[in-house]
């Protein structure tokens, strides 16, 4: 891989970082966000890996997604706040984001609702279906973002079980962060990783570690060749870890103090960051500089989503009613 990608995916990994940690601070803007601070490396990674015909559903834990597949910070901003400049109008929030531009086919907040119709997607891509005014996109595949409490659901083994059925092109990418909303992974599951969950249906899964970028890219793009080449699906899980509440404010009570600050010690920015600078590759001055890039991207995407208009009730109800 080389220097300037590596340096690349820090700065979106920054990026998607500041860009939760500000809706986060704006409490009374942007209530009920659903952040996955300490996550970034599993969404900038695998999204690297991904070809613009590709496909993408995920959850509600989007925005690491959105920003890795190129989203404007200030119309996803807009969105969460409820303004017309939004990718969807202000209609959806954090909860229900899409963007056909990106290829982003839906943002779900239904625990596992993604997973329901990722095999849809990836059947109309099989099929050759035609998008509007873009024509064929053949060899796309459907990339699919889930956590384990998604996979805990029964929609996990039904979407899997059609997907090795039908031999379809879906690389499905569970984001194991240990947390189920409130809930510890640990109390709802008889043991610590997915993966022999998806292996029992005869499709190929592997476990990675989804805290460090580089692992997580390398495993990407070979489950990506795979499910391109092939035809077929692939499950990959991404070990990592939420460490911020399941949405905001939340103040973590329930959350063990010393496992947090055992996860926070492997921050994935951090990781990426000291291994580049060990590396040579990072000086201090060029730190600095993407900081303050990312800094002055982030606010310039809150103030354009400040100063956005609200939405036009007329207009919401003639969308609802038409």
């Amino acid at each position: 891989m080389s220097q300037p990608s590596r340096i690349s995916m820090l700065e979106t990994m920054m990026l998607i970082r500041a860009h939760e940690e500000r809706l986060a601070a704006n409490a009374g803007g942007s209530p009920g966000t659903c952040t996955a601070v300490g996550q970034e490396a599993a969404a900038v990674g695998v999204v690297r890996a991904l070809q613009p015909r590709d496909r993408i559903l995920t959850n509600h834990r989007s925005a690491g997604h959105l920003l890795a597949r190129g989203a404007d910070p200030g119309r996803l901003m807009a969105e969460v706040m409820g303004r017309a400049d939004g990718y969807c109008r202000g209609k959806s929030g954090s909860l229900h984001v899409s963007a056909k531009e990106l290829g982003v086919v839906l943002t779900s907040t239904i625990v596992g609702g993604e997973l329901s119709l990722a095999p849809g997607v990836a059947l109309a891509q099989k099929m050759g279906a035609t998008v509007p005014n873009e024509g064929t996109e053949p060899g796309g595949i459907t990339a699919v973002f889930f956590g384990d409490g998604a996979a805990c659901e029964g929609i996990f083994h039904e979407s899997i079980n059609l997907a090795v059925t039908w031999q379809l092109p879906v690389l499905y990418v569970c984001e194991n962060n240990q947390w189920q909303a409130f809930v510890r992974r640990d109390e709802t599951m008889p043991h610590e990783q997915v993966r022999p969950w998806a292996a029992s249906h005869g499709l190929p899964a592997v476990s990675v570690d989804g805290n460090d970028v580089e692992a997580v890219f390398a495993a990407a793009l070979a489950a990506a060749e795979h499910v391109r080449s092939t035809g077929t699906p692939y499950f990959l899980e991404l070990i990592t870890y939420r460490t911020r509440g399941h949405y905001e404010p939340d103040d973590q009570a329930y959350v063990d103090k010393e496992e947090l600050a055992r996860w926070k010690a492997r921050d994935p920015i951090a990781l990426q960051r000291d291994r580049l600078m060990a590396a040579g590759e990072l000086a201090p001055g060029e730190l600095a500089h993407l900081q303050q890039r990312v800094a002055d991207t982030i606010e310039a995407a809150f103030a354009f989503a400040q100063n956005s208009p609200w939405p036009d009730a007329r207009e919401l109800l003639t969308d609802v009613y038409a």
